[in-house]
């Protein structure tokens, strides 16, 4: 399994016969769209479009295509009410990995959610805050939820991106989280069984 970060919530996961990407809204955020037709595209809310795939899981429920099960659990949106659930958490499994696509959510998961999404080996977590998505604490709290083996940050603070709502630099959102980068890489290869058994941070540089 490969991960490429894009900006925003956006990144690609490709697998020996599939390639998915999440949240490709960055045509509204000043940014060139990535998504080809023959990508599966993931959509956790409302406002993240994913045009142009040839499949687009945008619901709770589970998808199987080419080598890949999606299962889409629903949950609270960070600006959602109580009791409703305006946002979709993805996980991604390909042979042996499950990666979860977290998305813009309200940090408490419960153990029903918990249990639908099992365990993961990556979590993609976004931590820019201020009132639009997770910030460094709820990140955390998320991240000791899941028990990942890989925590990889997104939605932060980057100039050449137009977020709606202005985000935190990642140096600032990284200390509230808690965590030190274990390193920084442009796109990141995985496999099964060559995972460390404590928790690491890495950052992708934007592609």
């Amino acid at each position: 399994m490969e991960i490429q970060y894009f900006g925003a919530n956006c990144v690609r996961i490709t697998t020996k016969k599939a390639s998915v990407v999440s949240d490709d809204n960055l045509a509204k955020l000043g940014l060139k769209s990535v998504t080809r037709p023959a990508d599966i595209g993931l959509q956790t809310h409302q406002g993240a479009l994913a045009h142009g795939a040839q499949f687009v899981a945008d619901m709770p429920g589970e998808y199987e295509i080419a080598d890949v099960a999606i299962h889409g659990v629903a949950a609270r949106g960070h600006m959602d009410e109580k009791g409703t659930a305006g946002a979709v958490i993805f996980t991604v499994s390909s042979g042996n990995l499950k990666l979860a696509v977290v998305g813009h959510i309200y940090p408490e998961l419960s153990d029903e959610q918990l249990e639908q999404i099992g365990p993961v080996d990556v979590a993609v977590v976004p931590v820019g805050g201020n009132g639009y998505t997770l910030d460094g604490t709820g990140a955390l709290s998320v991240i000791k939820k899941l028990e990942p083996k890989i925590v990889i940050p997104t939605h932060y603070a980057d100039k050449a991106i137009k977020y709606e709502v202005p985000q935190a630099e990642l140096s600032d959102a990284l200390k509230n989280l808690g965590m030190e980068v274990t390193e920084t890489v442009d796109k990141l290869k995985i496999k099964a069984g060559e995972l460390s058994d404590t928790t690491q941070l890495i950052v992708l540089n934007r592609q």
